[in-house]
């Protein structure tokens, strides 16, 4: 039986350009550029052209692409000018432990306000601090709930005396950076209530961002140990810019703690550390506009194995409209 010679077709090989392997023929590989009219020849010439205009296309694809936005973002403030925002806190606390359980609920609602005095040529702003209006709510279990309105209440009830005096008077003189350091904070009235003694604002970025990017802030908190001494634990709050629309930035803010913790007391004490939430922020005006802050937090065996903690809390901030005054428009 004679043995007929194998040819694979190759379009870009010459006719008749075959090498022999036993005696079965299979097509060389080897180009022939030489010869006029090669096949092989057009074919090197497309790749290169394809290949061209695949590297141009893709030069005027990045030359065309408009640049990343980025927001410088920074609290803008006018000396004279006064700021309200509305502020609610609504706290509920559940403990079970020996077979009881407890509840503790309190919800607040007050008008948060900052007076501007002076803003200097590096945007650092110092304003006056101080609680306009107030309304409070408490509920223990077992007990009377207590109320307080500090627009239409004489006396306030037992437990509400020290927020009461407060209202209305100057808390705390505060110098702010227009990045939202605190720079210098003088208490005006010890005994009532003032800001966080830490930040009283979110932290703006030092430079310039693009959505989508990330800053943080390391915090400290101490706590209490078992026997009586106390202990530092390391949180860090980072803020995401998630977008940017109509002027707005909305940026994305979570809570995380960095040492490790094993012990549910110390977890307990925790609690306010698990926040996450929004803040809406005007760029052009460089002020929060509003922001919601949210816990919802669980502790197992905190005083013991048969006991729990459930902790939830939500924080809101409003800037009220047609409140913003200069000394100029008066």
């Amino acid at each position: 039986m004679r043995t007929q010679p194998l040819f694979l077709a190759f379009p870009f090989l010459g006719a008749g350009h075959a090498d022999v392997v036993g005696t079965r023929r299979v097509p060389s590989l080897k180009p022939r550029l030489s010869a006029p009219g090669n096949g092989s020849a057009f074919f090197l010439c497309a790749v290169t052209a394809i290949a061209a205009c695949w590297l141009m296309s893709g030069r005027t694809r990045a030359e065309s692409a408009e640049p990343v936005p980025k927001y410088t973002l920074r609290y803008r403030f006018q000396p004279g000018e006064t700021i309200r925002w509305k502020v609610s806190h609504r706290n509920r606390v559940r403990t079970t432990g020996a077979g009881v359980t407890q509840t503790a609920e309190s919800t607040s609602e007050s008008v948060k306000v900052w007076q501007v005095s002076e803003v200097t040529r590096d945007g650092a702003a110092t304003f006056v601090y101080s609680v306009e209006q107030v309304q409070m709510r408490q509920l223990l279990s077992g007990r009377e709930e207590q109320r307080f309105d500090s627009e239409s209440d004489a006396e306030p009830p037992v437990g509400f005396q020290q927020v009461a005096s407060a209202v209305g008077r100057p808390l705390s003189t505060v110098t702010l950076s227009d990045r939202g350091t605190v720079l210098k904070r003088e208490r005006e009235l010890p005994t009532g209530p003032t800001e966080n003694e830490g930040d009283i604002t979110i932290p703006l970025p030092e430079e310039p961002v693009a959505v989508g990017e990330r800053w943080s802030r390391p915090h400290e908190v101490q706590v209490r140990t078992d026997g009586g001494g106390v202990q530092t634990i390391r949180t860090r709050q980072t803020f995401t810019l998630d977008s940017v629309r109509h002027g707005v930035a909305f940026i994305r803010v979570r809570t995380a703690v960095l040492t490790p913790v094993r012990d549910p007391a110390i977890e307990a004490q925790l609690t306010q550390c698990a926040a996450k939430g929004e803040v809406r922020f005007d760029i052009d005006a460089g002020r929060v506009l509003r922001q919601q802050m949210e816990t919802d937090k669980r502790v197992v065996g905190f005083r013991g194995e048969a006991t729990s903690l459930h902790y939830q809390t939500r924080f809101a901030e409003e800037l009220l409209p047609n409140t913003v005054r200069t000394a100029r428009a008066k």
